[in-house]
């Protein structure tokens, strides 16, 4: 099917062409939606050609800067594929993922560059610095370009998306132009975007919030935003304050970090309309103390695969509904599924299954993941949740035993297998605990074959685990709780340790 491929820089380009759409907030660069469809045209003939062909990959590591506007708009009309790679991670897990994806063209920030300097890399690779990739756009400013662009299918690939997995091992989720389609679509009835609406988009540009909270349904809509590298709470209060962000998205941690600086003082907010709030839920206090502040709170629920604009709860109840989701979004399908199958009633959990034209077609070249992850065309979330007697969805549980630090998705089994490798530790299952800074972070309960320190355990995983997944606490014990299969008893390690 063709039937959502329409070039929406070249439309957006034709009903607003001087109007602003980005600026990056540390070097104040900025494009008019004329200028970024302009240099994408561009962009998108450079590449091919280098020998570019729809489909081909490519890999970048570098932070949101508004080169990487330009990239996105070179992918939607020729069909290359963007692979944001996460620049927290080590060398080992950032390998692995390239050697995954095969792309035929890697981009890296310099500072980050050199995290793979050492590292084997195919021959036919070809390897440019966003320092090489800006110098040849800025050359170009002032030149318009003649258009460019390809028929692609609905399905066709946009992103690949990395996201830890269960089996210890990234798993890359197709994002397709179906998805960005359907979920800007969602995100556009639900939370009321308009074309003169402006977000500052902080979240990292290898999660699906980055690119599909906000900043892709901005640019379908026509709106702008301004783009931070990294998140600073006063800071992102300063650009709300001064370019009148009317929508901002963010996760509770960066939340409580922006009520709890000084720079609140000094900000009025009259701009806004309300926080988008995902990741986890958000704290009774916090929602007052911001709508105290005038700043009424909208919690979502997204994944990487599906959505991520899944469910939402209106602000007006975020008191009254303390710690829901809320409702699905216009075009998701959500049923819970119990452990036999049938449906889960009216406050009974079950496991969320979702299905829907938001829904990835798979994991890159992984058939079996993908296999295990549906049902009858349903995607199987791992998460469990129950529904109200109103209808309003809460999460309850994790089957995957994910948790959360500060807005990054840990995997246990992950974290453990590597541990597994140090000669000191027999048994290690690590849990998520609370943390007043990062809402939970790891600990991890270890047996040991012999003597061995927490230092000594934080060294090692120090440059070989991205810093988010080192466990936080070590604790030693003489065995770990299991099932009556043998199996790591991770009720009973949250009862014990917690």
């Amino acid at each position: 099917m063709r039937e959502f491929r329409k070039d929406w820089l070249e439309k957006w380009a034709e009903y607003a062409p001087i109007k602003v759409v980005v600026e990056d907030a540390v070097t104040k660069a900025s494009y008019t939606y004329s200028q970024l469809n302009s240099l994408s045209n561009y962009l998108a003939g450079w590449f091919k050609d280098m020998g570019l062909k729809s489909g081909d990959r490519i890999a970048v590591l570098s932070e949101f800067r508004v080169e990487y506007l330009v990239l996105l708009g070179a992918a939607m009309k020729m069909g290359y594929v963007l692979v944001p790679l996460n620049y927290r991670l080590s060398p080992r897990e950032l390998m692995y993922m390239i050697k995954n994806c095969s792309p035929r063209l890697l981009l890296t920030e310099e500072k980050y560059g050199e995290y793979l300097r050492d590292q084997t890399m195919d021959k036919a690779l070809i390897k440019l610095s966003m320092s090489e990739l800006a110098n040849a756009l800025y050359k170009q400013e002032g030149e318009m370009q003649q258009p460019i662009s390809m028929d692609l299918e609905d399905d066709h690939p946009l992103f690949i998306l990395y996201t830890s997995g269960t089996t210890g091992f990234p798993k890359g989720a197709i994002y397709t132009y179906k998805m960005a389609f359907w979920n800007a679509t969602n995100t556009q009835i639900r939370l009321d975007i308009r074309s003169s609406d402006h977000t500052v988009i902080c979240m990292p540009p290898f999660h699906t919030g980055g690119w599909n909270v906000l900043l892709i349904p901005f640019l379908l809509q026509g709106g702008s935003f301004s783009l931070l590298r990294k998140f600073d709470a006063a800071q992102v209060l300063d650009i709300i304050d001064k370019e009148e962000v009317t929508i901002f998205m963010g996760v509770p941690t960066m939340l409580k970090m922006m009520a709890e600086t000084s720079q609140l003082d000094k900000v009025t907010l009259d701009s806004l309309r309300y926080f988008v709030v995902g990741g986890e839920a958000m704290p009774l206090p916090l929602i007052e103390k911001w709508m105290e502040r005038g700043v009424p709170i909208r919690q979502g629920f997204g994944l990487t695969e599906v959505g991520p604009n899944l469910f939402s709860l209106h602000h007006d109840d975020a008191i009254r509904k303390i710690g829901s989701i809320g409702t699905p979004n216009f075009f998701v399908n959500a049923r819970l599924v119990k452990e036999d199958g049938t449906e889960a009633g009216s406050e009974e959990a079950g496991e969320l299954w979702l299905k829907g034209p938001v829904t990835t077609p798979g994991y890159w070249q992984n058939e079996e993941a993908t296999r295990e992850a549906f049902n009858d065309g349903w995607f199987k979330t791992g998460d469990i949740l129950y529904r109200d007697a109103e209808g309003y969805y809460y999460v309850k549980d994790r089957i995957k035993n994910m948790y959360i630090s500060g807005g990054e998705n840990v995997y246990p089994l992950e974290v453990e297998k590597f541990l597994q490798g140090h000669p000191s530790i027999n048994e290690v299952a690590i849990i998520g605990v609370p943390d007043e800074k990062w809402g939970e972070v790891g600990k991890a309960i270890v047996v040991l074959n012999e003597a061995c320190d927490e230092e000594e355990l934080i060294n090692y995983c120090n440059g070989q685990l991205a810093k988010f997944k080192i466990p936080k606490h070590f604790l030693v014990v003489e065995q770990l709780p299991k099932t009556e299969t043998g199996k790591v008893d991770r009720k009973k390690l949250l009862e014990l340790y917690s």
